[in-house]
């Protein structure tokens, strides 16, 4: 089949392309390249660079390509950013989401695939992991914009039959992950520790996460393909680990001997978050295989080999 790939530039939609080429599809690829990279799209992808709040070049492009599903990953992704800049978090996240399901319906697209967020979504919460029944409550105006692009899925879909699937991600990482960021504090720190630098770990080291490896959640790019219509899932461990725990793992895979040093909680972030899968696993298949030390190993790896440690391009 024909997908269409936003944000195919990026870190977790060019290992989604590329695994879609891999199994036959014919992928298509929309990135503006703020973020992505050049380097990541597969050379067998047509590309458009494009920013998909661009409606005018948008529909073009919908009309050229005709594609049967699209895998909406193009997003403002930095919770910082979104508090300080709120309209522009929305003006990506939400009018630009909101104008590629109005292609969707105006081109008879099948399907959309939508990379939500896990960590953002829920906001503070008082167990874990969580599951899809959990009330979102969104602390952040990254988690509220995303969160709405949700709803406007299940308005689609109830007013015009657009079928959909929502992926809730929890802290992805893995090869291509930007060391030069503020989120990817796996690749931050592999990044840092490698050059001999210091890693600052925001709080007390604390805070919790629920990490999985990138192949992992490709895997459940492709299953969605042709099921869970209408549905929500988390895609996590459901193992919260802490900032300081990553901190001890990365250290371990780079040689890193030296301690962090500690700054101010960041506003915006919610403190502890892991998501329970169990829905993922049940309707499609899904659980993550990669462990937390073969993943980290894994990334530093890459930033080993790519020689991203000798370089701040």
């Amino acid at each position: 089949m024909k997908i269409l790939v936003t944000g195919g530039g990026g870190f977790i939609a060019s290992h989604v392309s590329e695994r879609y080429i891999e199994l036959g599809h014919t992928v298509v690829i929309v990135d503006d390249l703020s973020t992505g990279k050049r380097e990541n799209i597969p050379s067998t992808a047509t590309f458009y660079e494009c920013d998909i709040t661009n409606a005018e070049a948008m529909e073009q492009i919908m009309a050229q390509e005709r594609p049967e599903v699209i895998n909406h990953h193009a997003a403002q992704m930095d919770v910082r950013r979104s508090v300080r800049e709120p309209l522009f978090d929305a003006r990506i996240n939400i009018v630009g989401g909101l104008g590629l399901l109005e292609l969707a319906v105006k081109f008879g697209v099948r399907k959309v695939l939508y990379a939500s967020t896990g960590g953002a979504t829920y906001g503070e919460v008082d167990r874990t992991p969580v599951d899809e029944s959990y009330p979102p409550a969104p602390i952040c105006h990254y988690g509220v914009s995303k969160l709405t692009l949700e709803r406007y899925l299940f308005l689609y879909k109830h007013l015009y039959g657009l079928k959909y699937s929502v992926m809730r991600y929890p802290n992805v990482y893995g090869p291509r992950q930007n060391p030069h960021g503020e989120a990817g504090v796996v690749a931050i720190f592999a990044l840092q520790m490698l050059r001999g630098e210091r890693p600052t770990i925001f709080g007390d080291g604390s805070k919790t996460r629920d990490y999985v490896f990138v192949d992992d959640i490709v895997e459940a790019n492709v299953a969605l393909l042709d099921k869970a219509d209408g549905e929500v899932l988390n895609l996590g461990r459901g193992e919260p680990v802490s900032d300081y725990r990553i901190f001890e793992l990365v250290s371990k895979a780079t040689g890193y001997g030296n301690d962090p040093q500690y700054a101010a909680v960041r506003r915006g972030e919610v403190q502890h978050i892991a998501l329970s899968a169990a829905r993922a696993r049940s309707l499609i298949g899904w659980t993550p295989k990669i462990s937390l030390d073969q993943g980290i190993e894994r990334t530093v790896a890459f930033i080993k080999e790519s020689n991203a440690c000798l370089t701040n391009s």
